[in-house]
């Protein structure tokens, strides 16, 4: 639902067969995210209630910060918004290098909840939406998170498919469904949110490859993690993972059609195209641009805590 366009260039790339096994080609902690991502001060696409800072902006206002491996990443919470602003201070990154098949694993301790909130990870590929985009955490407004995936024309999903998650639309299309392309809710309330947050968090992991998608998400207090995942081992093997809370086949999609080598994002936005949507049904008070603009004290929790991100191929 990004609506995004990746500004990083983009090189022919062979994609090759995955078979399970795979070996860390990326590293992202602590001042990674300061070195090797690129920091977007653009309007939001999604006509969030928003401004995207620069990354020196974001260093001296203390939006993102480094503490040893760990990496924070926030919205302003000290002030009230000005009237002629765009919206609330806020960081939206964009890694450096972008990967075709691969396996995206994320240990995250903190996300951002509250009332007007719209943060994201996910993966986009150039010339949006003929690339791809795969959001592997998003929700609004503390509503459970949901995977989606957002195409080109003649990307569906079959009806039944092998996950825990909750199906809600099967046509993946930009165009259709009021550009909501093709979600899966998860089935575990603390995959997101304040119910995320009570528990320091867990791992997602996203699986891309020719023929599917999936998204996996392991609470901390899981028995359950693979170790490979919670060690964040060197090699994984995504066989051993168990059923995905979000399965997206290659059945009627066509992803090598679909899906270019993409970038990872990382944003937090407020209101907008998703989150002012669905702000009235969600219990918030008032509206949500003058929530977000007026209550600099709600902000305190909207902030992402990565221990770290690494890329498998």
């Amino acid at each position: 639902m990004k609506c995004a366009v990746s500004l990083a260039s983009v090189l022919p790339f062979v994609w090759p067969a995955l078979a399970g096994s795979f070996s860390v080609v990326d590293t992202y902690q602590g001042s990674d995210f300061l070195n090797r991502f690129d920091y977007l001060g653009i309007a939001d696409p999604t006509h969030g209630y928003v401004n995207y800072v620069s990354k020196s902006t974001a260093m001296s206002k203390g939006l993102v910060s480094v503490s040893g491996t760990n990496f924070t990443l926030r919205a302003d919470d000290r002030n009230i918004v000005n009237s002629s602003a765009s919206g609330r201070d806020s960081v939206r990154i964009q890694s450096q290098k972008s990967y075709g098949s691969h396996v995206t694993v994320i240990n995250l301790a903190h996300m951002p909840k509250g009332c007007g909130t719209w943060p994201a990870i996910w993966e986009v590929g150039p010339d949006w939406p003929n690339g791809g985009e795969v959001d592997i955490i998003e929700g609004t407004n503390d509503i459970p998170n949901q995977a989606t995936l957002h195409t080109s024309s003649g990307c569906t999903m079959p009806a039944l498919r092998d996950h825990e998650g909750t199906s809600l639309t099967n046509d993946c299309a930009s165009n259709a469904n009021s550009n909501t392309g093709c979600g899966v809710l998860f089935s575990r309330n603390n995959s997101y949110g304040h119910s995320f947050n009570l528990i320091e968090g867990g791992f997602y992991a996203m699986e891309r490859s020719t023929t599917l998608v999936k998204v996996w998400f392991w609470p901390r207090t899981a028995t359950n993690i693979p170790v490979d995942v919670k060690n964040g081992s060197n090699t994984i093997n995504t066989h051993d993972w168990g059923r995905p809370q979000a399965f997206f086949p290659d059945t009627t999609c066509g992803m090598k059609s679909h899906f270019s080598t993409s970038n990872i994002i990382i944003n937090l936005t407020f209101c907008g195209d998703f989150a002012g949507a669905t702000y009235a049904s969600s219990g918030c008070p008032g509206t949500c641009e003058s929530f977000v603009k007026n209550n600099p004290d709600e902000m305190i929790w909207a902030y992402f805590l990565i221990m770290w991100l690494k890329v498998y191929q």
